[in-house]
């Protein structure tokens, strides 16, 4: 399939995880992808290994939560290649774990804010930007399931989610009648590395909760979030999609 053949994309957290997973399955479907990633020495792995297996990709060390590397990120992409296509944000953190809000560090609070909301925010300005100069783009911020339910003792990370969904569903609007849409992606608990560091309990317990009975794959993320970007999608927008193993009741 070459459903992204002369397209553009632009996704955060490139460098591992879902990011690194949905991109390898954009640029395997013909498009060109420039991974946005504030872990340098981990983003110059991931492209050499990408472009070992054929992928037309390149990196650049971004941090998402900062206005003035975001803007300047953004124009030098869209000057670049005279467009952006698709931009999907997946870089995030989880922050604390298993932690009663009355113990919960604010620090730790405005860090998850910097990073998975500012970030979202900031990525989806400044794109929208740049897509609006063709009429034409595909925006998906990866938001949780956390931010539909909310789980708790994760008082920072399901606040967040939560906002990103909000922030799709309003963008979402603004922007119905153009060629641009935006939409979000609330996965249950998928096998990642920003997972290991979660709590064995916390993670049991979430686990618990998916009817599957287990955890969703990168691979899965990237199938779902790979037609979500592309033009076949023309008539959703400010829509969370799920991908839950059953958890989701809405």
């Amino acid at each position: 399939m070459n459903r992204f053949e002369n397209q553009v994309a632009v996704i955060t957290g490139g460098a591992d995880g879902l990011g690194k997973g949905i991109a390898s399955r954009l640029a395997s479907e013909g498009c060109k992808v420039v991974l946005f990633d504030i872990n340098e020495k981990l983003l110059q792995q991931t492209v050499e290994d990408l472009k070992k297996l054929g992928s037309d990709v390149e990196g650049m060390t971004v941090d998402i939560a900062s206005e003035d590397d975001v803007k300047r990120s953004i124009d030098h992409v869209a000057n670049k290649f005279g467009k952006i296509d698709v931009m999907v944000n997946s870089a995030g953190i989880v922050g604390p774990t298993s932690i009663k809000i009355t113990e919960y560090n604010t620090e730790d609070f405005d860090n998850i804010y910097r990073i998975n909301l500012r970030g979202a925010f900031l990525m989806t300005k400044y794109t929208m930007k740049a897509m609006e100069k063709n009429n034409y783009g595909r925006i998906l911020l990866i938001a949780s399931i956390a931010g539909k339910e909310g789980n708790p003792f994760m008082a920072g990370y399901t606040t967040m989610k939560a906002g990103v969904i909000g922030l799709v569903k309003g963008i979402g609007k603004e922007y119905a009648e153009t060629g641009i849409t935006i939409n979000g992606l609330a996965p249950a608990v998928i096998k990642t590395a920003m997972n290991e560091k979660t709590a064995p309990e916390q993670l049991a317990f979430l686990t618990a909760k998916i009817p599957m009975k287990r955890l969703g794959t990168i691979e899965e993320v990237a199938a779902i979030s790979a037609w979500i970007v592309s033009k076949e999608s023309t008539f959703t927008t400010g829509f969370i999609f799920d991908i839950s193993g059953g958890r989701a009741t809405y």
